[in-house]
């Protein structure tokens, strides 16, 4: 949606620099990327905003340069949990905040479907039809970047957007309908998760050969939404 294929991956690596920002003195990972992505954010708004820069390119602008930034402002020790999630054990407060936003989301989803439907297909009908279609873009980047920050402490800034391009590519290769595609890949995203906590909590290790792999909570989690999406291209449509 919104030309937006590869949104999840590039808005993702925007909360790199916050990250080792954070991690470099010494405060909550997740503080520092929200921080980021909201910066991030308001600043693809404006971009966007402009005549001759598309969704696209303005994120792309903004990620090649957070990637780099990121890349040096993390401390080397730290660098792989900033790439790859696994930042701190869940607490009771963080839980009860991840639910609240995934609530956030699910409410934007169902209040604005049918303007966001309206502005994708038509921006000038959106507008008139008292649509503040520059406003609704920015809510909707806004809470694109809180499903992004709700990935990032398990998946880190380097998987988390293979969570929401590949459900989301599930969806798309099964179902007809909006309806369908929304439910379709939510639970493609929530089993992907299921199993992917299950298989590297039972079995965090194996072997190769003669080689030891470790199996770490996102890479398992990716690697089930890859499998679901292999699986997904030999069914038929609903």
């Amino acid at each position: 949606m919104k030309r937006m294929s590869l949104a999840g991956d590039v808005v993702s690596h925007i909360a790199l620099p916050g990250l080792g920002l954070a991690m470099l003195f010494g405060i909550n990972p997740l503080v520092g990327a929200a921080a980021a992505l909201f910066l991030g954010t308001i600043l693809i708004w404006h971009l966007q905003k402009s005549a001759t820069l598309t969704t696209d390119v303005a994120i792309g602008v903004i990620f090649t340069a957070a990637l780099a930034i990121g890349t040096v402002l993390t401390p080397s020790d730290d660098l792989i949990e900033a790439l790859f999630g696994g930042f701190q054990s869940l607490s009771a407060i963080w839980f009860v905040a991840g639910v609240a936003a995934v609530s956030v989301i699910v409410a934007f989803v169902l209040a604005f479907r049918h303007q966001l439907i309206l502005s994708l297909f038509s921006p000038e009908l959106a507008a008139a039809t008292s649509v503040n279609v520059s406003r609704l873009n920015l809510y909707f980047l806004l809470v694109f970047s809180l499903t992004v920050l709700l990935g990032v402490r398990f998946l880190g800034a380097l998987l988390v957007g293979a969570l929401i391009i590949v459900p989301a590519a599930i969806g798309r290769q099964l179902t007809h309908t909006l309806t369908a595609f929304l439910i379709t890949s939510s639970v493609a995203s929530v089993l992907s998760v299921l199993l992917g906590l299950i298989i590297s909590r039972f079995y965090p290790h194996f072997t190769v050969g003669q080689v030891r792999l470790n199996l770490a909570l996102g890479p398992a989690i990716i690697a089930i939404a890859t499998i679901l999406f292999l699986l997904s291209l030999l069914r038929k449509k609903i």
